[in-house]
């Protein structure tokens, strides 16, 4: 049986772990807020500074998604799956690396002009060598998500994944990530488990329009 035995929601400045608001900042814009929660974490990351806003953002919902409950030491590297989606693809970083094309195009921008990087910095900080699949929707698609997933998980390519939305452009942007892991039985779930569905992911998504 498979459960989401973990949630993050960044949105709105808010940060959500397991369905419940876990820290607030009423900072003006995207780079100050995504400072405050790094900073938050309590994590010394020097390379967090030099990402670009999406995979800054993927990467600290990763963290506060992993900080309770999560074992690593239940899994090898390979076993540990990542499946992420959004809407606009890398777009914000893309027109800013078109800026500095005028002048002297930046390599340091350039190299996050691809959705998937951000699973690559996720993967680095926590070590994981399973598998990484980016698609690009034109809104959240829960279906799709419990689907894939379940097809990992069930076929042995994966004994756990994280999976969800982080999507920005400008100073719009969500992330909504799960864990999701393969459990013992239904009868017998983790503590907070939530069986692995479309309906529970779209719940769990929902939850910034419930606490506003």
């Amino acid at each position: 049986m498979d459960h989401i035995t973990a949630s993050c929601i960044i949105a709105d400045h808010v940060v959500y772990t397991n369905g419940k608001a876990v820290f607030e900042s009423p900072s003006a814009g995207i780079q100050d807020f995504l400072l405050s929660v790094y900073q938050q974490t309590g994590v010394q990351y020097p390379k967090f500074y030099k990402m670009d806003n999406g995979s800054k953002l993927g990467w600290l919902a990763c963290e506060w998604l992993l900080r309770e409950g999560f074992r690593p030491a239940d899994y090898r590297p390979e076993e540990v799956a990542i499946v992420l989606s959004n809407a606009n693809a890398s777009l914000d970083t893309d027109y800013k690396y078109y800026a500095t094309v005028k002048e002297i195009p930046s390599p340091a921008v350039f190299v996050y002009t691809l959705p998937n990087i951000m699973m690559g910095e996720i993967s680095i900080r926590h070590h994981f060598k399973g598998e990484n699949a980016f698609f690009i929707f034109e809104s959240f698609n829960a279906a799709f998500l419990a689907q894939y997933v379940h097809g990992l998980i069930e076929s042995g390519s994966a004994r756990a994944c994280i999976c969800g939305w982080v999507d920005v452009l400008g100073e719009e942007y969500k992330a909504a990530l799960f864990l999701v892991e393969k459990t013992a039985g239904a009868t017998d779930p983790p503590a907070g488990a939530t069986p692995l569905s479309a309906e529970n992911i779209n719940n769990l998504f929902q939850i910034t329009t419930r606490h506003e």
